[in-house]
């Protein structure tokens, strides 16, 4: 549904921070389902960790929380380049019930929840071959650059 080209008209983030290859699917004000795909290249496995590369549980929220930015900028139909930019405001009940490593495909999932003078609340999970690796509720913020 979207590509990287079109998911860069919606993120800020830049590589190597851009966590977000292509969306599957997005329903507008309700969900997204998003991939990463784990390479053995990204920068973070050179010290997370040497000997048994783990894609770190900050990035696999981080990007959880791309993908509900995505949702959040194309439902309310803005972009960064127009002077909007959707923050990471918060995040509770983060689990993590499995390893990411290279060569996994990161299967992000978004589901709105609600929202209240700009700050937006979505359930998120994200997935590697159907088994559930994080789960985690994130705030975002809409702000004004």
């Amino acid at each position: 549904m979207m590509d990287i080209n079109e998911i860069k008209e919606y993120l800020p983030q830049r590589f190597p921070f851009l966590l977000v290859d292509r969306v599957l699917e997005l329903t507008l004000g309700e969900s997204i389902v998003a991939i990463k795909n784990v390479t053995g290249n990204e920068d973070f496995f050179n010290g997370h960790f040497p000997d048994l590369p783990i894609m770190p549980g900050v990035l696999i929220i981080e990007a959880m929380a791309q993908a509900a930015g995505i949702l959040g900028f194309k439902t309310l139909d803005k972009r960064p380049s127009e002077g909007s930019i959707y923050m990471f405001a918060g995040v509770d009940k983060a689990r993590f019930k499995r390893q990411v490593v290279p060569g996994d495909q990161l299967v992000l999932k978004a589901q709105y929840v609600s929202d209240s003078r700009g700050l937006w609340k979505f359930n998120c999970q994200a997935f590697v071959d159907d088994k559930l690796a994080c789960s985690a509720t994130i705030l975002c913020i809409d702000r004004q650059r």
